[in-house]
């Protein structure tokens, strides 16, 4: 059982980590759905008088880049938390993470301060034990409301074994919209595979043991080794599909065929579109399959980015009981049962 966030003391100090790589192009925030998930924790934290110290990252910088700050996430936040005005939350923005004592002088003087990208530094990254005890020195606890890394050993994360941890509202919620995804219910259980990240495809084996069918489109089925390609069709459970000629979408016969399974589906896990979605004559695979995931009846769970904004561009948010804040961290935690976070 993970402790809550509405565990945490009083007039106390707190670290938390959120998810802050927000999706920006040319100096605008394209989707704030990462922030508005952890509203609900910080307002709380407010509640109880505490003094919040927020962290994460943005991109993969190599070292401090300029256009990796988290300067423009930090001045989104807390317009959404002033409410357009309406109040005033003391809020400053310090540049390393590092500074001990910029710290405690900032959270003295400031209900929320928000440190730059952690990933600036390689002690994030690389796990080092000591790169955050600057900010471990000056606070009380740590609340982790960053689902969407959960499953990386970085030290923001790691953060739980050398102080006292909880999670936040969101991160709970996440966690049991994923349970439930397991629970057994009429009809078949199928996860859909797109996208282009190859490392998606570690978990299948683990996977296709608590599901009926696991469905490879986007360029995962151009990725696969021709071993991998007979274990899969030794399964019986995995179905990939062919890829069109220029390999931007999978073919008609693909969709028609997934269709076909997702029409037997109690409940459906997508991660990833299924072909190149931003240009105009690669959309049909992910569109029709968006559309036959919105008229099922049964339980219906996306993550990642592209899914979102397939869903999303197609108006089909409200056909979709729940969007996880991450692709790799869902199927982890489906595959696994457990996150690097909590282990």
């Amino acid at each position: 059982m993970l402790r809550s966030v509405e565990e945490v003391l009083n007039g106390t100090r707190v670290i938390l980590r959120m998810d802050l790589d927000l999706p920006i192009d040319k100096g605008e925030i394209l989707d704030r759905s990462r922030l508005e998930k952890s509203l609900d924790t910080i307002e709380l934290l407010i509640k109880k008088d505490c003094r919040i110290l927020i962290i994460g990252h943005r991109g993969r910088p190599e070292g401090r880049d300029a256009s990796l700050s988290l300067k423009i996430v930090y001045l989104e936040l807390m317009e959404m938390l002033n409410m357009g005005g309406r109040r005033e939350i003391e809020s400053v923005f310090i540049d390393d993470i590092r500074k001990a004592g910029e710290i405690d002088v900032a959270l003295g003087e400031n209900r929320i301060v928000f440190a730059e990208n952690l990933r600036f530094w390689k002690g994030e990254e690389e796990n080092d034990s000591n790169f955050l005890n600057g900010a471990r020195s000056v606070c009380q606890f740590f609340v982790n409301d960053a689902f969407a890394v959960a499953h990386r050993k970085h030290a923001s994360v790691m953060l739980f074994k050398l102080m006292p941890a909880f999670y936040g509202l969101s991160f709970i919620r996440e966690v049991e919209m994923i349970e439930k995804s397991l629970e057994r219910r009429s009809g078949k259980r199928v996860v859909l595979l797109g996208g282009a990240k190859k490392d998606k495809m570690k978990y299948w084996k683990e996977i296709e043991e608590k599901v009926d069918w696991i469905l490879l489109g986007g360029k995962l089925p151009s990725q696969l080794e021709e071993s991998e390609r007979e274990k899969m069709s030794e399964s019986g459970k995995v179905v990939v599909a062919k890829l069109r000629e220029d390999g931007l979408d999978i073919d008609d016969r693909s969709i028609e065929k997934f269709k076909e399974i997702l029409r037997e589906a109690g409940t459906i896990i997508w991660a990833g579109s299924m072909g190149y979605y931003e240009g105009e004559n690669s959309k049909k695979g992910s569109m029709e399959i968006a559309r036959e995931v919105a008229v099922n009846k049964g339980y219906k769970i996306i993550a990642g980015g592209d899914t979102g904004a397939v869903i999303e561009n197609l108006g089909l948010k409200n056909k979709i009981d729940y969007a996880c804040s991450g692709g790799g961290v869902m199927l982890e935690y489906l595959a696994k049962g457990k996150l690097a976070s909590w282990e």
